[in-house]
């Protein structure tokens, strides 16, 4: 007895092309011309498969970036080191080919597209600042502030030199952010 296949090649790690593809296009061409034609193109797929599973280029880059992240490492034997690791983390994955660049690209979209932002809130930023609400036990507003200063400055640098942030210089971030937040303003 035969196995029956649905018609159509085999989707098995479209995504994990789809994902890999996008963010080489933008690191070779920039977010902007990185169009979903492009990177349907270069994936070797129909742009067709891609808009049935992300509506939008935006919504599209916010799944790359959820898999280009995977979950925040919740490690450290102290408050400190927990946030240490943490920025040293978010740095070292905003510094990976694309991924800057794809952050950067749909969070100034989001901007002007009301729509764009709430994905953002919804499925990036959400799961990440509920796990270090928890992790941190600290409230919303100050979780909130804590990824608008650390994640702001390593884009802002992104924007601005075109280069990730050197190692000194998250350090001497880690230094700026580790005093408000290891001692209890509250």
């Amino acid at each position: 007895m035969s196995s029956a296949r649905p018609p159509g090649r085999p989707r098995t790690g479209v995504n994990d092309v789809v994902f890999a593809t996008t963010l080489s296009a933008i690191h070779e061409l920039g977010y902007a011309r990185a169009t979903v034609e492009r990177i349907a193109a270069a994936a070797g797929i129909a742009k067709t498969t891609i808009y049935r599973r992300w509506p939008s280029k935006g919504e599209l880059i916010v799944d790359c970036l959820l898999n280009a992240f995977g979950p925040v490492p919740l490690e450290g034997s102290d408050r400190a080191e927990f946030m240490s690791l943490g920025i040293r983390w978010i740095a070292a994955k905003i510094a990976e080919p694309g991924v800057g660049d794809a952050f950067a690209g749909v969070f100034s979209d989001a901007v002007s597209d009301p729509a764009l932002r709430e994905v953002l809130s919804t499925r990036l930023q959400d799961p990440y600042r509920l796990a270090l609400q928890d992790a941190l036990d600290e409230p919303e507003e100050r979780i909130v502030f804590l990824m608008d200063v650390v994640i702001g400055t390593l884009l802002h640098r992104m924007g601005m030199t075109g280069e990730p942030m050197v190692d000194a210089d998250v350090t001497a971030l880690i230094e700026l952010v580790l005093p408000h937040f290891t001692d209890d303003p509250r």
